[in-house]
């Protein structure tokens, strides 16, 4: 009789240990070292680096922006980021799932919940910009980004504020980026990534090397790296760590979902220095193509959101007019560099809520990708419509898109961010902490008691600080 019941323990425990084996398989995994930092550090770079930063830094006191900025990830930034990495990998489930194995039936799994809603929240008003971006790309081709300021305030606030034409195009980047999540992991987020981001990174050379052969370069040159102290204030860190937190993909679920993907023997601590020093280097490199074009033309580089649709069209003609096909190229290119940055984030958000649906409601990667598809085009629409003078949709006294905008931006990723420290920090045990960062004793660790007293202590308190900052509560 026992060894009947022993023969059935076997037989069970072997085939649930197949179907685990058969069910982590089927999420897929990268193919490779160069896939991972592509694919990661493509789902961080996005319009965050190309856009926001360049104005921030501007608006913020150049080079002294950015030594904050670089403190805020090495302090912040990197380790959230790593906290991310260790739930994904351990776990090998989507976001939600993830934060759930390790909280043990307690109220902690809400963390990834909140992730999830996070992305979707994000990729809603986020594809609608992207939209913009393409619909640039589009109009640069057709030799329409050409004129006098008045024009391109005018062409902006006349598409921007068309109930159709950005939905149309919003449809489209989000059609491309379902194009990519149906092909799953290795052949559509791996194999897109491989692709873009050299395509990304060579068009930005070429246009810092356009902008710095332009007369008065050097000021600009000299505007990003001189540290003007006098700008900085309490409001100066709030800026700083929302931009490491916004260009990392900090707390959005993509790090956690795309960490689920990584192979066992993948170095979760190099990946994320390799990860967020690329993510670095490209806002950099952003601010090195803005802000000498617009100085050489007398164009100050801190216009806000409205840079790159209608202050840059403007610096380009001004700076490249009399060159034509220079003109021409230079505007195309740089749109075209917006749109592939924009994509890789939008694949990255896209994928953290199809992982989701495909593993909690077991709709299988294509069904969750439409039902996804389909949400993003319904809330992108509205947040457009939002914006239109004729059809305006108002959420508590302003758009729905800027009030998505503000509370992702303000409320989610910092608290985001917060929680997800305390929960590692505080919550799990420290052998996981140990045990992930060596990759269980494979690989010296002499790192790992910093970094557990940065996420207990440094972390948490820095980030709820300049939060509770922004409602004048401190």
């Amino acid at each position: 009789m026992l060894s009947i019941l022993l023969q059935k323990y076997y037989f069970f425990y072997n085939f649930a240990a197949v179907m685990s084996k058969n069910i982590n398989s089927n999420r897929g995994n990268f193919g490779s070292k160069l896939g991972i930092i592509l694919a990661t550090a493509g789902g961080a770079v996005g319009l965050g680096n190309v856009w926001r930063f360049p104005y921030v830094t501007g608006q913020n006191g150049g080079a002294a922006f950015i030594i904050i900025y670089i403190i805020c990830v090495l302090l912040m930034g990197i380790p959230v980021m790593l906290c991310e990495f260790m739930i994904g990998r351990h776990a090998q489930a989507n976001t939600a799932r993830a934060y759930t194995k390790l909280a043990n039936g307690t109220p902690w799994k809400f963390v990834g919940y909140m992730g999830v809603l996070t992305a979707a929240i994000i990729i809603g008003y986020y594809g609608v910009v992207s939209g913009w971006t393409l619909q640039y790309v589009f109009a640069s081709a057709a030799d329409e980004l050409h004129g006098t300021p008045e024009y391109f305030q005018k062409f902006f606030n006349d598409f921007s504020n068309n109930p159709i034409k950005p939905i149309v195009w919003m449809s489209l980047i989000v059609g491309f980026t379902h194009f990519v999540i149906v092909h799953g992991v290795q052949n559509g987020i791996e194999r897109a990534s491989k692709i873009m981001m050299p395509i990304l990174f060579l068009l930005l050379l070429a246009l810092v090397a356009c902008s710095l052969s332009l007369p008065n370069a050097a000021k600009g040159v000299e505007f990003l790296f001189h540290p003007d102290f006098s700008k900085i204030n309490s409001d100066t860190f709030l800026e700083a760590l929302g931009q490491a937190f916004y260009s990392l993909s900090i707390a959005m679920g993509c790090l956690c979902t795309y960490a689920s993907y990584f192979k066992r023997e993948t170095n979760l601590t190099k990946s994320a220095l390799q990860i967020a020093g690329i993510d670095t280097f490209i806002a950099i490199l952003a601010g090195l193509l803005i802000f000498p074009a617009a100085i050489s033309v007398g164009v100050q580089p801190d216009s806000g959101p409205s840079l790159i649709f209608i202050t840059l069209p403007n610096v380009f003609e001004q700076a490249f007019g009399n060159m034509r096909i220079l003109q021409y190229i230079v505007s195309f290119s740089f749109y075209m560099l917006l749109t592939i940055a924009a994509l890789t984030s939008n694949i990255s958000l896209h994928e953290v809520s199809t992982s989701f649906l495909s593993e909690e409601l077991h709709l299988g990667r294509k069904g969750a990708a439409r039902v996804v598809s389909l949400m993003c085009i319904v809330i992108g629409a509205l947040c457009s419509l939002s914006l239109s003078g004729k059809y305006s949709l108002q959420l508590f006294g302003g758009s729905l898109f800027s009030f998505l905008d503000w509370f992702s931006a303000n409320i989610c990723l910092p608290l985001g961010g917060f929680l997800t420290c305390i929960f590692v920090g505080w919550y799990v045990d420290h052998k996981f902490v140990r045990d992930e960062l060596s990759n269980w004793g494979t690989i010296r660790t002499p790192h790992v008691h910093a970094f557990v007293f940065i996420v207990k202590y440094v972390c948490p308190l820095l980030t709820l600080l300049i939060f509770l900052h922004q409602f004048d509560l401190v």
